[in-house]
């Protein structure tokens, strides 16, 4: 079982998202779709200063199985990305929750986070 941490809220397409204390959200993938990914060699992230709808693509991952589309678990304009992708796409596979990120967003509502599911109702909707 994959490793889901309690404080994340989570879109059904495997992406998480944490609330920082200055009102921004980090955002990148579960260690769900990293293990499924397996083998990370290359991260597409969003532009700085992009503006995304939630659910809209936001990047690619690609691994030694497949490539999969990123997608913003909500709305917001992309103020940072983890550069360090770039030359070590393999934090995603070592640290996905922390080193691993993918980016962060000015959210346009937080109230979106509502709509995401929580650490219990994600798990159960991988085995399934």
């Amino acid at each position: 079982m994959s490793q889901t941490p309690n404080d994340l809220k989570y879109a059904s397409s495997h992406e998480w998202a944490r609330l920082e204390d200055d009102g921004t959200v980090t955002v990148g993938i579960t260690d769900h779709a990293q293990n499924a990914l397996g083998d990370v060699v290359y991260v597409e992230l969003p532009e700085l200063g992009a503006e995304l709808a939630a659910g809209q693509e936001a990047g690619v991952v690609e691994s030694v199985k497949a490539a999969s589309d990123i997608y913003a678990p909500i709305s917001g304009e992309v103020i940072a990305v983890n550069e360090a992708l770039q030359d070590a796409p393999e934090k995603v596979n070592a640290d996905p929750y922390h080193d691993g990120w993918f980016y962060r967003l000015r959210p346009v509502e937080l109230g979106e986070l509502d709509k995401l599911l929580d650490a219990e109702e994600y798990d159960e909707q991988c085995e399934e």
